[in-house]
Formats: structure tokens, sequence, C-alpha cells
């Protein structure tokens, strides 16, 4: 799917379009995401004028009451940025993508050579636009926020309708930042049953990493975060962005879960084998007892190691005869009675 997508590994996003408007600062958060231990970097590609009418409101905790179209129009970036910002991910070995918000941004993506898209949540329910996307035949990470189940299902239908089955689908909240009694992360064991033929993973708003490494112990097979240099920075979305530490934690908390994951046979751990033997209990001597001695309950404890007759075995144990004299805390064997 992507050059550093692996089955067995959960695929890690940086969000870095809106937290840079310059080349140097792209750089600084594409070195950091490297750094950080991230699979991908991921951009936002859009004009104002093609993504909100002048009439569009912001009305969110991160944006408080303003004008959409000046708000994309401050942090759009240029055609010769986004190729110097995808050239430079390209050279510290990231995969690279970003999300359009227009065929016209489709388009320009294309001449760049993008490798896959993200459409996000606003265009989940913009069908034309989804199956112009989905004709490329590339890659698409569908984020689901603020849709339906029955939405979700148009959506998908509206890829796999165009012969495109390269899809991730994202569970989302549109909420800048996602407070913890809105993030629903059962919602993402939800579109696992419905689409069990994709993958499903987690676009994060939250303002910690917590809820990315929950949801990838409930299965997310894709993480998407916010990323930044400095979460007081001046912009909307810096302060749901995870900071270098932030991610730094979060790569290596997902990492360490996806090895204590494991097969999922319940069997003893191999680090087990010998403590099985040794912190197990078996069937002892409570007494120092004769050779042809009869046993009975009162003859018997049961004491670790567990290199003798098993705890299970008491009630044929009692009633057997010892064919040698054995010593309080004898560990019995079956070759021990008769």
């Amino acid at each position: 799917m992507f050059r550093r997508y692996r089955p067995d590994r959960c695929y890690i996003i940086a969000e870095i379009g809106g937290n840079f408007t310059t080349f140097e600062e792209a750089r600084r958060l594409i070195d950091a995401a490297a750094q950080s231990g991230v699979d991908a970097v991921k951009l936002q590609t859009y004009r104002a004028e093609t993504v909100a009418s002048r009439v569009a409101m912001f009305v969110m905790e991160n944006t408080g009451v303003t004008s959409q179209f000046d708000l994309f129009k401050k942090y759009e970036i240029g055609a010769q940025l986004h190729r110097e910002v995808f050239a430079y991910a390209e050279s510290r070995n990231l995969d690279w993508f970003s999300t359009p918000s227009h065929v016209s941004d489709v388009d320009f993506l294309e001449q760049c050579g993008v490798g896959a898209y993200k459409i996000g949540s606003d265009d989940a329910a913009n069908l034309p636009f989804l199956r112009y996307v989905a004709r490329l035949q590339k890659p698409v990470i569908l984020s689901t926020g603020m849709c339906t189940l029955e939405e979700v299902h148009e959506a998908v239908d509206a890829i796999v309708g165009e012969g495109n089955r390269k899809l991730v689908i994202l569970h989302a909240v549109t909420s800048y930042p996602t407070h913890p009694e809105n993030v629903n992360l059962k919602a993402i064991q939800t579109l696992a049953r419905e689409f069990s033929d994709f993958d499903v993973g987690y676009s994060d708003h939250t303002l910690t990493p917590v809820a990315s490494l929950c949801a990838v112990a409930m299965g997310a097979r894709m993480i998407e975060r916010h990323f930044t240099l400095d979460r007081n920075a001046e912009g909307p979305d810096h302060r749901l962005s995870a900071d270098p530490d932030e991610m730094r934690w979060l790569v290596d908390a997902v990492r360490s879960l996806e090895v204590m994951n494991g097969s999922g046979i319940k069997e003893p751990a191999a680090s087990e084998m010998e403590t099985r033997v040794n912190n197990r209990k078996s069937i002892v001597l409570e007494r120092e007892l004769a050779a042809g001695c009869r046993l009975t309950a009162a003859d018997l404890v049961i004491k670790r190691p567990g290199t003798g007759i098993a705890p299970k075995y008491l009630e044929e144990v009692v009633g057997r005869t010892l064919v040698r004299a054995m010593g309080a805390d004898a560990v019995l064997q079956w070759d021990d009675l008769v």
C-alpha cells in the first residue's frame, strides 16, 4: 500500500499540514518527525477559494468564531513549497502524501507524483469527489468524522464502485480538540466488523497520545496525529498536536504494544518454561513414612515445586501404597506408589 506499510505493524502518520508556512518550518517538522519514528508525513492541499465560501464560519474550540475563508487563506501553501516539502520528506525516507479539498488539488498532487490520498472528514460525504480520487487507483485513506454508519457505507461504496479497493477507513471525531467523552473508540471495532475487507484506523484530535495508543490496542492499523514543534505556537492545530517528545513516546508505546500482543495463542511463554516447573506445586509427604504405608489425605500436602505428581491427581494418590520409605517434603512420583 505504502512503502513503509507492513501488515504486522501500525502505520503512524504525522500530520504537519497547517503547522507551517515556510520551507524552513516544514524542514524542521520533517526532521523531528523522522527522529520520532513515524512512517509518513502528511500535508493539506487546498486553496481558500475552492474549499470555503466567504460566508462559511468556524465555530470550534480551537478557532473560536472566525471566517473559514480567512483562516484557510492564512495557512494555504503554494505549489513550489509543496514540491520542496515532498522532496525533503522523500530524502528523509518518509512516506508523504496530502489531503486535497478540490479536484484541482488532486490534479496538482498528481503532477507531484503523490502515491496516496487522504480524504478529510469534510469530504467523506462528497461522493463525486470520492469517485474522482478513487478512479486514480491509488490508496485512499478515508476519515469518517461527522459520519453516520450509513454515510460511511455510501463513501466506501463510492470508492469501491470505481474498482479501487486500496482503502483504509479511519474513525475520527471532527471536534478540535476532541475531549475524552466524545472519542468513542468502540467505533473502531464497529468499522472493523462492518468493513472487514479493509484496514481501519484512527485520526486523533485529542490533547494527549492516550487515545491513539488505546486505538491500536483496539485494532487500529493506522494512526494519524497532528504534529508540531511547539504546542503553544500560533495557529489552530498546534494545541491538539503531538510535539516531538510526545510523538516519540507514542511510536515507542505502539511498537511495544505490538511486541506484547504476541501470537494470541494461550500457552506458556518461553520465559515461563523453567518457572512452570519451579513455581507450580506437587503432591508431597506431610511427614516421614515407611515403605508399605497406605497413604491417607492427612499424609499429603500440596507444595512447590511442580516436579512431581500434579495436585489434580490428589484423589488418585490417596489409598496408594509407598514402595519405599520417604521423608517429610518428599515430592511424590508415580513410580513411588503402587
